[in-house]
């Protein structure tokens, strides 16, 4: 079977750190995943409303393998800049492609919209993601109202206003002697459910206060479902502790979404962009199936820790 790392989050893997910084103030944040010796590197987009930085280097047939950081960003497409800082902080400590003349640092990204919860004006920036990658350990991983998670709500069919506080959440599991690590900023257009019972943990919410089943209303057409249309995604990354090919680790990063298919409802909508990260930092050969597997179960666990995490939204 499988059991948890020592602290139960990402950085279990050998070879990870994970740093945060945020504005609590304007509610947004970054969360970057760092692998400074280099990551093999893969990428599974599935939602259709992404928001990207690098993510055609992290596919099968392009040159370069291996990524340095990941950077995981509110501010939506703003929020990009902040892999410019991941950049800077990498490049000033010796990590990079070495390319002629210059160590290039290898900083994929993705965002997630979060301007209708804090302000619309303050977004991630270069000195953002700077600090995050500047505060980065292999320590335990602050979850919940933190990093990118910082303006993550889910259930937003009626809107910012009646969806529920989420956040940044993560989880690990060692199967043998390979851990696998997920990390994911849980911010849907649909609810959060226990994957056991059903149960929605997170979600929209009616005039009430009581959820209202996002995928019961949109089934039925009882409502416009493009109402929280821009205002959504969810984003992680996959770290896995053991040696992949690129084409193992884009399929690593495709199985761990059914981490998100188990737990969120509506997944993958139009209004959602959707997209997981695969790093393997290197060890012993694995099957791909069993660690696949392995991170799709990790994801579900970081999404169940972003919402238990989270904070009532004010």
């Amino acid at each position: 079977m499988w059991r948890h790392g020592p602290h139960n989050d990402v950085t279990d893997v050998p070879g990870i750190l994970v740093g945060q910084a945020q504005d609590l103030t304007a509610e947004t944040g970054v969360t970057a995943v760092l692998a400074p010796a280099g990551a093999v590197v893969g990428v599974a987009v599935e939602g259709s409303a992404p928001g990207t930085r690098e993510t055609d280097l992290c596919r099968p047939g392009n040159l370069v393998t291996l990524a340095h950081a990941v950077m995981l960003c509110g501010g939506s497409a703003f929020g990009l800049a902040a892999a410019d800082g991941a950049m800077r902080w990498l490049e000033e400590h010796g990590h990079g492609f070495p390319a002629g003349n210059a160590l290039v640092p290898i900083v994929p990204a993705a965002v997630l919209y979060d301007l209708g919860v804090g302000s619309a004006t303050v977004r991630p920036d270069s000195a953002m993601g700077y600090a995050a990658c500047a505060a980065a350990t292999a320590g335990p991983v602050a979850q919940g109202r933190v990093g990118a998670g910082t303006g993550c709500t889910a259930g937003k069919l009626f809107g910012a206003a009646g969806a529920t506080r989420t956040g940044i959440g993560s989880a690990s599991i060692c199967v043998g002697d390979v851990t696998v690590g997920a990390i994911v900023a849980v911010n849907p257009f649909g609810d959060v459910r226990d994957p056991g019972s059903g149960r929605i943990l997170a979600g929209a919410r009616g005039p009430d206060g009581a959820f209202v089943d996002t995928t019961r209303l949109v089934l039925g057409a009882a409502v416009d479902v493009a109402g929280g249309a821009g205002e959504n995604t969810t984003i992680g990354v996959v770290a896995v502790g053991a040696s992949l090919t690129k084409e193992e680790a884009n399929k690593v990063a495709r199985m761990a979404h059914d981490g998100l298919a188990r737990t969120i409802s509506p997944i993958h909508t139009m209004y959602d962009g959707d997209t997981l990260f695969c790093l393997a930092t290197g060890g012993s050969t694995v099957d791909v199936s069993v660690v696949g597997t392995a991170a799709a179960i990790a994801v579900e666990l970081a999404v169940l820790a972003a919402v238990r995490s989270g904070a009532p939204l004010a």
